[in-house]
């Protein structure tokens, strides 16, 4: 089957495959560790919280070109909720001495030098942290629901408006993600695809780099790359 022939966003996941087993490592060990440590699970959020903000505002700065296509789903925006979820664990006055940590600062400039440069690259990381994201938030979700039922903690619910979605379904707006980027890629060029392919590459890269900032991540990290290694 000609490549043609094969959704873009599958052509993504593909591209990836290699480097996404890495970072799956890396989430899952965060997300296990997350299920009983709140400060795990806060230094997750701090992490991506500046990395989601700037597609966020990127997409609104970019609304007049296919990046704003985005704009168009409703709930997907998720700045007030890490936000939310920041101050629930955090305190009230977290801004007032938060830094962003290296890795974190070296992730925005890539990014900001992306819309800079080729703006349409920046595809790749809304495709790829939005879908995994909202996947994470079913896997979540399910696990938190199994906490709350064995226990008598009625604010289980508080410090995860990241991962919850009222208005909608999560299937319905991984749909809208997919079809939009599908869209676009309709009307890009052979040279620009390959582009966003490798892209995609370094979005796992990145997101492995401030991953394994957070408490216990290097491990896992080390393992897995020790066992692809072998």
């Amino acid at each position: 089957m000609a490549s043609n022939d094969i959704p873009f966003t599958k052509q993504m996941r593909k591209a990836t495959q290699e480097i996404h087993s890495i970072s799956d490592a890396l989430v899952n060990a965060k997300l296990a560790f997350a299920l009983s440590d709140n400060t795990v699970w806060a230094e997750g959020l701090i992490v991506f919280y500046e990395i989601f903000r700037f597609l966020e505002e990127a997409m609104v700065r970019l609304k007049d070109t296919s990046i704003g296509d985005y704009n168009r789903i409703d709930g997907l925006k998720r700045t007030e909720s890490f936000q939310q979820d920041l101050e629930f664990f955090l305190g009230p006055k977290w801004t007032d001495s938060y830094i962003p940590r290296e890795s974190v600062t070296k992730y925005l400039l890539h990014l900001i030098n992306l819309e800079k440069e080729n703006p349409i690259l920046l595809i790749a990381y809304i495709y790829h942290l939005y879908m995994g994201l909202l996947s994470g938030g079913q896997i979540l979700s399910k696990k938190r629901a199994l906490i709350k039922k064995m226990s008598l903690n009625s604010s289980i619910k508080e410090g995860e408006a990241v991962t919850t979605f009222n208005d909608r379904s999560i299937a319905s707006i991984k749909k809208d993600i997919v079809n939009i980027t599908n869209k676009i890629a309709e009307s890009l060029d052979n040279n620009t695809k390959q582009l966003i392919l490798k892209e995609s590459k370094m979005v796992f890269i990145l997101n492995n780099t401030i991953i394994s900032t957070v408490e216990g991540a290097s491990k896992v990290l080390a393992k897995k790359v020790f066992v692809l290694i072998v």
